[in-house]
Parts: structure tokens; C-alpha cells; sequence
């Protein structure tokens, strides 16, 4: 693959599982703006799906017996050549080592750019008003507490924003734009060491990432076969 900058020449690499949801060792509903963390052991497969379409779906993984090996959008991105993910990216840690591999998506592109929503950038990006809304950030660091690990700021690299569309125009700036995605479109994943995926299913009103509507999204978990 090559790195193309106009998202709408990026091609779309469409795979269906073969998982049924009722073989599923773990499935769960996680409402719009609540955040989500469990660890994923080696060979099991990580669905997200999205419920209603359009949502944005803020993830990070991290290696889950030495927390500081965490996914790194920039290893990623330069181990696929590509700024979006889709069906046979690897997700690559800070220390050049395998994370997941997507096995199967029925969305095609996936952010790698657009970061987490905050109680800062809420208020630059659109009003001083916007500030103590429902933001990514904070979710994520509400779960991290919520663990007990002792993460915390430090600990929250850039992340992946699952079925969320920010196009990158040929003059390399960002755009905010409606979703790609449609109600029961999903991505998965199969562990490829012991993870912790952290989740913030975002609260974003401002822009069109969730259509200005934030919805649930489906999580299942398989175990290796």
C-alpha cells in the first residue's frame, strides 16, 4: 500500500467474519460517552460494532503485562504505509511489536489522526461554553482510575478513532466529516499478545464524527479457536 492523502482515493479493504455472536465468550452494549476497559488474551478476537452507524469509537490498546508497551499510531502507520486502517493492518506498539491484527471490516477506513475530543480543545475548536462537556479525555482517564493501575495522562497516547472519517486533503490539512460507516458495521481484531483495550465511546456533539447523535456500540470477545 502507499500513502495516499485524498481520503476519497483510499481504497477500502472489505472482509465479513465468520463469528457468530451466540459463540461469543463476552458481548456487552456500551452506551454513548461511557468509557470501557478489559484485558484480551493472546488469539482471542475484539469486535466493536457500530449499532446505529456513525459513531466514533476512541480505542487504545496497551502490552497487558507491561503497560508501558502501548499502541503507537506513529509505528502504524509507517509499518502499513498508510494513515487509515482496515482489513489486514497490524497495530504496531511503541517498541515495534505486534499488538492486534484486524481480520475482518465491514466499514473499510478507520482514523488515525484525529485524537481524542477534551475539555481543551472543545473549548478552542467551538466556544467557551463547550468546555465541561462530555469529552474522550476524560472518559479515558475516568476508566484508567477506575483500573487501579496507576495510569493515568501519561499513560494516554494518540489513538485510534474506529469508523470515524477524517479526510486529509492534498495541501495535508484535517477535516471533521460524516461517518463512512452504517448501523451494524464492525471492525475485528485477533490479539496477538495479552492486551488491555481502553475504550472511550465518544460524546462528540460539536462535530459530524457521530452525526451529531452519539449512540452505543456492540463489544464481543471469541476465544482463540
Amino acid at each position: 500500500m502507499t500513502v495516499v492523502a485524498a481520503a476519497a482515493t483510499t481504497p477500502f479493504t472489505l472482509k465479513e467474519s465468520t463469528l457468530e455472536p451466540a459463540t461469543a465468550v463476552y458481548d456487552e452494549i456500551l452506551p454513548a460517552g461511557r468509557g470501557w476497559s478489559r484485558e484480551i488474551s493472546r488469539g482471542q478476537v475484539f469486535r466493536i460494532v457500530d449499532l446505529e452507524g456513525n459513531q466514533a469509537v476512541d480505542t487504545l490498546f496497551f502490552n497487558a503485562r507491561n503497560p508501558e508497551e502501548r499502541y503507537s499510531a506513529v509505528d502504524t502507520i509507517r509499518g502499513q504505509r498508510n494513515i487509515y486502517l482496515t482489513t489486514g493492518t497490524m497495530l504496531m506498539s511503541n517498541d515495534g511489536r505486534l499488538l492486534l491484527t484486524i481480520v475482518a471490516d465491514t466499514c473499510g477506513r478507520h482514523d488515525t489522526l484525529g485524537g481524542a475530543c477534551s475539555a481543551e480543545s472543545n473549548q478552542v475548536r467551538y466556544a467557551l461554553d463547550k468546555k465541561y462537556m462530555h469529552n474522550c479525555r476524560d472518559s479515558f482517564l475516568l476508566e484508567l482510575a477506575r483500573l487501579g493501575r496507576g495510569m493515568g495522562k501519561r499513560d494516554l497516547p494518540s489513538n485510534i478513532n474506529f469508523f470515524m472519517n477524517v479526510p486529509v486533503t492534498m495541501e495535508g490539512g484535517l477535516s471533521f466529516a460524516d461517518g463512512v460507516s452504517a448501523p451494524g458495521r464492525y471492525v475485528e481484531m485477533r490479539a496477538e499478545m495479552d492486551v488491555l483495550a481502553l475504550i472511550s465511546n465518544c460524546p462528540q456533539l460539536n462535530n459530524p464524527c457521530n452525526g451529531y447523535n452519539p449512540t452505543p456500540v456492540r463489544l464481543l470477545i471469541w476465544d482463540a479457536p
